[in-house]
């Protein structure tokens, strides 16, 4: 816990220079192509209005709790693709960035942070863009919109531990990349993103649970459509906040202690 301690000081200390960064990683990624950072919002908007054709106009998908089924849908899937697309970039954070290992003064434990927050900018507009729509369908937003930002907080800490680890062990192990990548998929169709849990047995409730990125999903879902505080689910909460320090402490603990040999595998 001290090593998350100091790390985190020294984060604090270095926030500017780390928005900076996040900044230009943002912008670089866009770099060249004409229509620049609009992508950022043009895949995933795409995405978004294909699967709402093939459900809803297609398969005539029902509203779930008399719930329209696209204000649904993107209430999962928006903070689906900040979790994955931060998590991809992260793991290649220290790839990416190589040239920087071998520079005593930056702290390249920073990288991984560096691309989340990149990642980060695009999710708060598409927050924003989420809020907007469910005005003009007539949901006012109230009180309970604000704790989209406390599952928004769970998340990046989430996403972090995580990427602590995958971004270590994509150095000694190239396949790492390709097996996030796969377990993304397999996360995708098993967290209740495109379907309700009540549609499953009770039996397997628990199994679906034990998944920290359902904490997530139904968690903004709670807040914009449930109308549900995160307290008035303690278990779940409890049991998020463990499974996730735990995971933050340990991805804190393996990318310091296999940091040194960055330098000799890159």
């Amino acid at each position: 816990m001290k090593m998350i301690y100091l790390f985190l000081s020294d984060l604090f200390k270095s926030k500017a220079i780390v928005l900076e960064l996040a900044k230009r990683d943002f912008k670089s990624r866009y770099l060249g192509s004409h229509l620049g950072i609009l992508w950022a919002f043009i895949h995933p908007s795409a995405y978004i209005a294909i699967l709402w054709f093939v459900f809803q106009i297609g398969f005539k998908s029902a509203p779930v709790s008399n719930f329209p089924f696209l204000l649904w849908l993107m209430s999962g899937l928006i903070p689906w693709f900040f979790f994955s697309e931060s998590l991809m970039n992260a793991t290649n954070a220290v790839i990416e960035n190589s040239y920087l290992v071998k520079k005593v003064v930056f702290r390249i434990g920073m990288l991984p942070i560096i691309k989340v927050l990149s990642s980060l900018f695009v999710h708060l507009l598409f927050i924003g863009l989420l809020f907007l729509i469910y005005f003009i369908y007539g949901y006012k937003p109230d009180i309970f919109f604000i704790q989209v930002f406390y599952y928004l907080f769970a998340v990046i800490v989430l996403v972090l531990g995580i990427s602590f680890i995958t971004s270590a062990l994509i150095i000694f192990i190239k396949d790492t990349g390709h097996a996030i990548a796969i377990l993304l998929q397999f996360c995708l169709w098993l967290t209740p993103i495109f379907w309700s849990l009540k549609i499953l047995p009770e039996k397997y409730h628990l199994i679906i649970k034990l998944n920290p990125v359902y904490y997530i999903i139904e968690g903004y879902r709670n807040s914009l459509i449930y109308k549900i505080w995160f307290w008035q689910q303690p278990f779940l909460t409890i049991y998020f906040w463990t499974v996730t320090i735990i995971i933050l402490a340990f991805g804190a603990f393996f990318f310091h202690k296999v940091k040194p040999h960055f330098a000799d595998v890159l």
